[in-house]
């Protein structure tokens, strides 16, 4: 009887985890998690309403589950891992170096800091903050649109979540 609720439990934790990683390719794109959500996760679950809320690698957290949106927000780590594994680099913005140290400490980016952007980011999507060497300074959600963000002088271009050396 053990084993068959074992086999249970290791089928709806299978189930989870593919829903989760298809979240994550529908909001990212490509396969991309399968590289952001190994095998060994650890799926967190709302006391509320029973649904997935975050997703951790060992003590690290990487994403939270939003409940309106039914997507994710990433950690800077969870940035880092996504972003490393996609193969068509997508949703990222560049920034100006010489404001890196403001940005890290999770201060929004302004449209005149941008120095590039990827043209397909619509507003209000999770977008990954980089530097020039396209490390991850930030992350946090797009408020202009990809060309929006080069072509403006004026105005935030990205609402800052956190800063990579934000507490």
């Amino acid at each position: 009887m053990a084993s068959a609720s074992r086999e249970t439990e290791n089928f709806t934790r299978r189930n989870i985890l593919e829903r989760v990683r298809r979240i994550a390719d529908y909001q990212f794109g490509g396969n991309i998690g399968e590289k952001l959500f190994p095998d060994d996760v650890k799926v967190i679950f709302s006391k509320g309403t029973g649904k997935v809320r975050y997703v951790y690698l060992g003590e690290e957290l990487l994403a939270v589950l939003n409940p309106v949106t039914g997507l994710f927000t990433l950690t800077v780590e969870g940035a880092r891992r996504g972003f490393s594994s996609m193969d068509q680099k997508r949703l990222w913005v560049k920034v100006d170096d010489n404001i890196v140290p403001f940005i890290e400490q999770g201060n929004d980016v302004f449209a005149k800091h941008v120095v590039d952007a990827d043209k397909e980011i619509r507003p209000g999507e999770e977008v990954f903050v980089i530097d020039s060497s396209g490390e991850i300074v930030a992350v946090g959600r797009a408020l202009l649109s990809g060309h929006e963000m080069k072509a403006f002088k004026r105005g935030i271009a990205v609402k800052v979540r956190k800063g990579r050396c934000e507490k």
